[in-house]
């Protein structure tokens, strides 16, 4: 990947077969990217960069203010995200298989032995997350690949930095954000959509639009839904 910089503002470049030149600013930290034509020279995207300095800086600033997630220490009435819902944790103690249960609309238990280290009490807590996101998915994924009349082959959860959710065309596969498991239902599905739409279209371009707009007409809102959600100490962006 390319970078440029543009007022102290570090720009990842990605060439693609598009045929204009797209600029996005993700969150939670800014980072810009341009999506620009194979054709395309460097003294172009750094002219219409130059062109969209007071956007970039407007949208970052918007983003400073984002909530943000402190890393979890697993303690008595600590806060915790599931489906888009915000938990106060319970540590319930036990010589007993450990575990999470939802307790009701208020309360999360962590079921622990005695000294638990926090790295063993987020382990338990990320696989809980991926067993209940696994859930989720299958029925959202068979919904869709009937409206779309598209095949998934394969899908994944695993823990991703930079992204959502990807897709690997050839092998027709779709890795979805552990991370998800915290958010609403609905910012799930919006991302599963996105994903199976490059089955039918690998690139972010006019027919992709075509088809995000004919099937999830709101997915816009969806999206900056989304990217408004408090995010964890991890930086995330879509």
């Amino acid at each position: 990947m390319e970078q440029i910089t543009i007022s102290n503002i570090k720009i990842d470049v990605v060439r693609k077969e598009i045929k204009n030149i797209h600029l996005a600013v993700y969150p939670p930290t800014g980072r810009v990217r341009i999506a620009a034509p194979l054709k395309v020279n460097e003294d172009a995207i750094r002219l219409f960069a130059i062109s969209k300095l007071g956007w970039i800086k407007r949208n970052q600033r918007k983003f400073e203010g984002q909530e943000r997630i402190s890393p979890r220490e697993y303690k008595q009435r600590e806060s915790h995200y599931f489906q888009g819902r915000r938990y106060l944790l319970n540590i319930v103690e036990t010589d007993k298989t450990q575990k999470v249960v939802l307790k009701n609309k208020k309360f999360i238990e962590l079921h622990i032995k005695p000294e638990t280290p926090t790295s063993k009490r987020h382990e338990i807590f990320t696989e809980w997350y991926r067993v209940q996101l696994k859930k989720q998915i299958p029925a959202i994924i068979d919904k869709w690949e009937k409206i779309l009349n598209v095949k998934v082959d394969d899908w994944q959860v695993k823990q991703m930095k930079t992204k959502w959710g990807s897709c690997n065309i050839e092998k027709k596969r779709i890795w979805l954000n552990l991370e998800l498991a915290k958010k609403p239902e609905h910012c799930l599905e919006y991302i599963i959509v996105h994903e199976i739409v490059h089955l039918l279209e690998r690139h972010h371009n006019d027919r992709f639009l075509y088809y995000m707009d004919t099937h999830l007409p709101n997915w816009r809102q969806l999206k900056i839904e989304l990217n408004k959600l408090p995010v964890s100490h991890a930086d995330w962006s879509y």
